[in-house]
């Protein structure tokens, strides 16, 4: 069976690049009706903060898409230092005890640092003397130098990949405080728990030759391996939090008022393409078109400016998957959003405003844009905004003053408004046009508005003739 996994460290937020290899690897799993490992790599204790833990949780679960498997590599030490152990036993690793700033210096002056002269050649007996009376020391990796011997394996995305071992350091395994390193917890966990096949970012791909000489040293099979292209900014530079700010974020995009299977549908095509070229996809058709042979091999460029945070394309995929949804659960995901800005509104009142706004917002907060159908309060608007198309303020006057006579006992339903109000231009000798735009931009502050009748029953008899009222103090 396919067994996959995440692993994350709580260093940060849940970044945008991470987000999709969360999905890349749970797409390849539910694909191929394979297992899901979320496994946390929190070995660096240092680094680690309950904040960043919070976060990879809140942006996993925003996102919607489950795991079968959990596991912390703290709680898994035993099982690192076990390995550990073994490869120092085989003699293909070492005890290093120069001291941290020594090694800082030598690293500093040296254009490509491969190890600490000396410490290598340590006998035996020599190291585990010093190590029984108390030294501290790094254990390292002994690369095979000197031999010619090159580190190769196949990635399913990026082919053959090889590189010479005199050119990889002697990598520690175990810290001077004996915790592992990132490389020997993430072998040892990835063996232990059947991994058959690591995909992760491109910016992983140099750590692999390290990774193969791991499982090689221990005499353990290798998984598969499969890089993703990174993602990238329109200038061409890695995505980072300090350059590029909250756009890196996955809870940006959340709090942006995106609908998480959209955002999950944007993120697929970084990197990734189905064969018929599709675009807008739900999450079942992701899983069924989903392989590693679609993925690209070029780096993927996530657009946006200043101004604007978020990438036109995926503005655009979420205006689609807003149109795909049924009313009420529009209104569903609308409620938290009109609830936050400080708005409780009932269910039947939220699902009378998505019958007008829903063609008409590309983001769930797009929809405070329309606050004019429930919010009491007007925003201020210019008086020319209620004169029609060759008209007058007298006009705007007469029109508005009628409309005001007519509303006061007209059926207050669509049909009602319409016929209404149709009868009341047919009256003043104006046609509909004329009619409609005072009342409009008396009702909603603005010109351009949803369907007026609709507009008219959602705001309400009451609210309706108040502003009208305004819109005809404004004109005296």
């Amino acid at each position: 069976m396919i067994r996959v996994r995440f692993a994350p460290s709580p260093t940060g937020y849940l970044h945008i690049g991470s987000a999709r290899t969360f999905i890349f690897n749970w797409l390849y799993a539910r694909h191929n009706a394979g297992t899901m490992i979320l496994r946390i790599d929190d070995t660096d204790i240092e680094r680690n903060t309950e904040e960043s833990l919070r976060s990879i949780f809140d942006g996993l679960a925003w996102l919607g898409l489950d795991w079968d498997e959990q596991y912390r590599q703290s709680e898994r030490l035993a099982l690192h230092k076990s390995l550990a152990h073994a490869i120092f036993e085989r003699g293909l690793a070492y005890r290093d005890f120069t001291p941290a700033s020594t090694e800082e210096a030598e690293k500093a002056h040296t254009a490509a640092w491969l190890f600490n002269p000396g410490q290598r050649e340590l006998s035996r007996e020599e190291s585990d003397h010093r190590a029984a009376l108390g030294e501290k020391f790094v254990l390292r990796f002994r690369v095979p130098r000197g031999t010619g011997e090159a580190v190769a394996f196949r990635d399913l995305v990026y082919g053959d990949q090889s590189k010479m071992a005199d050119d990889i350091e002697d990598f520690a395994l175990l810290r001077s405080d004996g915790t592992p390193t990132y490389h020997l917890a993430s072998c040892a966990d990835d063996v232990d728990l059947h991994i058959t096949h690591i995909i992760r970012g491109q910016d992983h791909l140099t750590n692999t030759f390290k990774h193969v000489l791991i499982f090689r040293a221990a005499g353990l099979s290798m998984p598969e391996f499969a890089h993703l292209p990174l993602l990238i900014a329109p200038d061409g530079s890695k995505l980072s939090k300090r350059r590029h700010g909250p756009v890196v974020s996955v809870t940006t995009w959340r709090d942006g008022g995106f609908l998480p299977e959209a955002y999950v549908n944007f993120l697929c095509l970084l990197g990734w393409s189905p064969k018929n070229d599709r675009e807008q996809m739900t999450r079942e058709e992701l899983v069924g078109a989903f392989t590693l042979e679609g993925v690209n091999r070029s780096n993927a460029v996530v657009n946006f400016t200043e101004e604007d945070p978020f990438d036109p394309k995926a503005v655009w995929l979420n205006a689609e998957h807003i149109r795909t949804l049924a009313p009420a659960a529009l209104a569903g995901k609308l409620q938290p959003v009109i609830e936050a800005d400080g708005w409780k509104l009932s269910e039947a009142k939220i699902l009378q405003i998505v019958t007008l706004i829903h063609e008409r917002i590309r983001l769930l907060k797009d929809a405070l844009d329309f606050r004019y159908l429930w919010s009491p309060a007007l925003d201020d608007y210019d008086a020319a905004l209620l004169v029609p198309k060759k008209g007058d303020p007298a006009l705007a006057r007469r029109v508005l003053e009628t409309a005001k006579e007519t509303l006061v006992s007209a059926d207050f339903s669509h049909d009602g408004l319409d016929s209404a109000l149709r009868a009341a231009a047919a009256s003043l000798g104006i046609k509909a046009g004329q009619m409609f735009e005072p009342i409009r931009a008396a009702v909603c502050g603005r010109k351009d508005a949803p369907p007026l009748f609709g507009t008219l029953e959602v705001i309400g008899r009451e609210l309706c003739l108040t502003r009208i009222d305004l819109a005809l103090a404004k004109l005296k």
